[in-house]
C-alpha cells in the first residue's frame, strides 16, 4: 500500500514538472500574441516534443500547441504512432487536437484547465475515449488547473483591455477630426 501511495505521489510531482514546462511554453505563445497554451510529449520520462500555439503567426489553423508537440515527437521517434507517451497540455484539447491524439496513439493526456466551450476530453464531449474510436486515450484533468486557468484569464483580460483602449482612441481621433 505504501508503494502505491509513493507511486501516486511521484506521479503527481512528475505531472507538475511537465505541466510547468508546458506553462513556460504557453508563455512563449503569449509573447508571440497567441492564446497561451503549451504542450509537451513525454516518452520514458523524457520530453520528446514541445509546442505552443502558433496559429496566428504561422497562418495555420492547425498550429495548436498539441499539434506542434505531436509533430516534433513524431520526428523524434521517426514514427507517427506515439505509443506509450503522455501529452501534457495547459488547456483541455479541442476536437481537432483530440482526433490527432487518438490517431497518434498517445497513451495518456494530462491537462490543466478545462475548456467549457470546446473541451474534447470530457467538458463538452469526450473524443479521447468512446465506443466508436479505435484507440482509447487515458486522460486526467486539473493538474495545476488554477495556475493554467490564471495564465489564460490574464491573457484574455489584457486583450479585452487593449481592444477597449484601441476603440476609445479611435473614437477620440474621430472626434478630434
Amino acid at each position: 500500500m505504501l508503494n502505491k501511495e509513493l507511486d501516486a505521489e511521484d506521479s503527481a510531482v512528475t505531472d507538475d514538472v511537465f505541466m510547468r514546462r508546458a506553462m513556460e511554453l504557453a508563455a512563449l505563445a503569449e509573447a508571440e500574441g497567441e492564446v497561451p497554451v503549451g504542450a509537451v510529449v513525454v516518452h520514458d520520462g523524457v520530453i520528446i516534443g514541445e509546442g505552443w500555439n502558433r496559429s496566428i503567426g504561422h497562418h495555420d489553423a492547425t498550429a495548436h500547441a498539441e499539434m506542434m508537440a505531436l509533430r516534433q515527437a513524431g520526428q523524434m521517434l521517426q514514427n507517427y504512432r506515439l505509443i506509450d507517451t503522455t501529452l501534457y497540455v495547459t488547456l483541455e484539447p479541442c476536437p481537432m487536437c483530440a482526433g490527432a491524439i487518438v490517431h497518434s496513439r498517445v497513451g495518456k493526456v494530462v491537462f490543466g484547465a478545462h475548456d467549457a466551450k470546446t473541451g474534447a476530453a470530457g467538458s463538452v464531449m469526450n473524443l479521447l475515449s468512446y465506443e466508436g474510436v479505435n484507440h482509447h486515450v487515458l486522460f486526467q484533468g486539473d493538474v495545476l488547473a488554477t495556475e493554467c486557468r490564471a495564465q489564460l484569464q490574464a491573457f484574455f483580460k489584457r486583450r479585452r483591455a487593449e481592444k477597449k483602449a484601441a476603440k476609445l482612441l479611435a473614437r477620440q481621433q474621430q472626434h478630434d477630426d
